[in-house]
């Protein structure tokens, strides 16, 4: 009998989220979805995941019907990287444009990215990112898990004073350019945001 997720009612990223943890763990999962877009980033994940997808409308929601049918795809972890992967977080939003929207999509980024297999062996956060490690950031439980799961979380320290925020590091090390400089030297893979 194949595993349920119900993700009806439920913002982006979670039924995505969700659909990747059981397919974790299951061969045959069902998600249930209640809108349009939901339903094709779950069907986009299990392609991606190597499964088949049929999709079945009802009344009370989509149903699709995922099936993997080839191995978990390699994590790109362990793929032949020199370094770690390291991501450098360059604002307290995510894009360019309304910072309305750019705040819900740092969320959505960063509760998503706490919820991956395998996370980055590094967040560096400057300029208006350091807001993001202060006492009042909505991503602070977000961040602790990356944390706790074993990834570096370090805040410069000038940009902090800048902003006036050095007493209200809330998650990770206080940091300097030279550290930074040489977390971003040894990855092997940088991701800026």
């Amino acid at each position: 009998m194949p595993e349920t997720v119900d993700a009806r009612g439920l913002a982006c990223p979670q039924p995505v989220v969700l659909a990747k943890k059981a397919l974790e763990k299951a061969v045959k999962v069902t998600v249930i979805v209640d809108n349009e877009t939901a339903r094709e980033n779950v069907s986009r994940l299990a392609a991606n995941q190597g499964c088949i997808v049929s999709v079945e409308e009802k009344e009370e929601g989509v149903y699709l019907h995922l099936t993997r049918t080839s191995a978990k795809p390699q994590s790109s972890e362990t793929s032949a990287l020199s370094g770690p992967t390291v991501f450098l977080i360059t604002s307290n939003t995510l894009g360019r444009g309304d910072d309305e929207l750019g705040s819900i999509l740092m969320r959505s980024f960063m509760h998503t990215l706490g919820e991956a297999s395998s996370g980055p062996s590094r967040i560096i956060f400057i300029n208006s990112g350091v807001k993001l490690v202060a006492r009042g950031s909505e991503v602070l439980d977000d961040l602790r898990t990356l944390e706790k799961a074993g990834g570096e979380i370090l805040a410069c320290g000038t940009c902090l004073g800048y902003y006036k925020l050095k007493e209200v590091v809330e998650v990770g090390h206080i940091s300097n350019m030279y550290d930074i400089t040489s977390a971003l030297l040894e990855a092997g893979k940088v991701i800026s945001l």
